[in-house]
């Protein structure tokens, strides 16, 4: 395996978008995840879009990640609208010219062949070296539990904290962090917020909402619907971790 970036390899972008997704493709129909196009990685951020290619050159995993100020006079702590905030505060640096600090890593993507084989530990040592190597002083993740989605209703101020037997962290990819030396900050409450109507939301999940909370496929908390208002708002935390240099 070796890894590559999309500055180096813009013809692989197709393919590692093709990889899959965070979840579900619903992440990214909110307005932050529609500002990391794959059109603006290629403009401004390709050296932080990451692909691991097997023996054969095909793409198995990807990385992606942009870097930004923190902290800063307006920015003493990590936000608590976690990844919508820090791709916003990304947008912000590039059109203010303001030089970052900072990686903080967006999503990693394994193929779906070779999921459970340890690959998003080489990816997030990658993003690390990636960042030492461009002069950034630190990684910052908005981690987005994977085991969270089997228990959406699961407030995630008691979910991050649970702990194995070994003392790791229960969720296997906070421990994945973890074991990389990555300590957590804190739960950032609202990291991701979308909104959309109920045909929205039948588009994104195939889903139909009815009034209440509904659960999504991918999903690690529930949509909140209104059906008499044509609504339907779904709002997940994540949790702040940091990688030390």
């Amino acid at each position: 395996m070796r890894i590559v970036d999309l500055a180096s390899r813009p013809d692989l972008l197709d393919a590692a978008l093709n990889l899959g997704d965070v979840g579900g493709e619903f992440i990214y129909a909110g307005f932050s995840g529609k500002m990391i196009t794959p059109e603006r990685f290629l403009r401004h951020w390709s050296r932080y879009f990451l692909i691991a290619l097997d023996d054969d050159g095909e793409p198995i995993a990807r990385a992606l990640s942009v870097p930004l100020t923190y902290p800063a006079e307006d920015r003493r702590e990590l936000p608590a609208h976690g990844w919508d905030e820090a791709i916003q505060w990304a947008a912000q640096d590039l059109m203010d010219g303001r030089a970052p600090d900072t990686l903080c890593a967006l999503e990693v993507v394994v193929a779906p062949q070779m999921r459970g084989t340890g690959l998003s530990t080489p990816m997030l040592k990658a993003l690390k070296a990636r960042a030492a190597e461009t002069g950034l002083k630190r990684l910052i993740v908005s981690v987005r539990p994977i085991g969270k989605e089997d228990e959406p209703d699961t407030p995630m101020e008691s979910y991050a904290v649970r702990r194995r037997e070994d003392g790791l962290f229960a969720d296997r990819w906070l421990r994945t962090h973890e074991r990389l030396g990555a300590r957590m900050i804190k739960v950032c409450p609202f990291a991701v917020t979308i909104s959309g109507s109920i045909a929205d939301w039948h588009e994104w999940t195939g889903v139909k909402l009815a009034d209440g909370d509904n659960v999504i496929p991918g999903g690690i908390a529930p949509v909140h619907a209104n059906v008499e208002r044509d609504l339907g708002v779904y709002v997940e935390a994540n949790v702040w971790m940091e990688h030390p240099f």
